[in-house]
């Protein structure tokens, strides 16, 4: 062999030992690559969620209430029937407004009549209320009508305040003096309502609520003049 050919052998032999170890290294990168890189980025919170949501990382939005949940700071005035001074009632309840809440009268009558002596009632209108310095509750004269409304704040006010609000007399009775106010004695109008309750208990004829002297209903406590 002569030299000129031992140095292309050479050569070449060197070329293809090059070559091969560059495959070798391109193979290698290529199998260091790492099998899980991700391939798309997270996608991001909503960066304005909907009002009343809760953050799903957080926790801390503020709970929005369910539907018929009652709301806060909701009021109201007090009925006639139910909690408040019978008096304040009686002075700014609208006229003709006041009913009582006790229709079948003859189931809380004899509680309304245990009332009716614990606050003193009987001393004007005697026992079972036939009358003594005050008038009669049994018969048909209503001196300022016998209808709920007037007989609430008849009881409530007595007779002076009552005429100051607009209530005129109707009929007469022989009596001492002024029904006193005893809205104060009776302090809530449950009680008034059930006072109510017996006298119309005593007296059938007063159950229609009528406004004459000779209608229905019938005033409680010291009667009105």
């Amino acid at each position: 062999m002569t030299r000129v050919q031992r140095t292309f052998l050479f050569v070449a032999g060197f070329a293809l030992g090059a070559w091969a170890l560059l495959g070798i290294n391109d193979t290698a990168r290529t199998a260091d690559q790492p099998s899980n890189a991700p391939t798309s980025p997270p996608a991001a919170a909503p960066a304005n969620p909907a009002p009343g949501s809760q953050s799903a990382t957080t926790g801390d939005e503020p709970a929005q209430p369910r539907a018929g949940q009652p709301q806060a700071g909701g009021g109201g005035q007090a009925s006639a029937g139910g909690g408040g001074n019978p008096q304040d009632i009686a002075k700014s309840a609208e006229k003709g407004s006041l009913k009582s809440p006790y229709q079948d009268f003859k189931k809380v009558a004899e509680e309304g009549h245990q009332k009716f002596m614990s606050a003193g009632c009987n001393g004007c209108h005697g026992g079972g209320g036939g009358g003594g310095m005050g008038p009669p509750l049994t018969n048909q004269v209503w001196v300022y009508g016998s209808d709920d409304d007037t007989l609430f704040r008849l009881i409530s006010l007595g007779s002076d305040e009552l005429k100051k609000l607009g209530y005129n007399r109707k009929g007469t009775e022989n009596v001492v003096g002024p029904m006193p106010p005893m809205g104060g004695v009776l302090k809530d109008p449950d009680s008034v309502w059930k006072v109510i309750a017996w006298i119309r208990s005593v007296n059938p004829s007063s159950a229609g609520g009528g406004a004459g002297p000779s209608a229905s209903a019938a005033p409680s406590a010291p009667a009105a003049q």
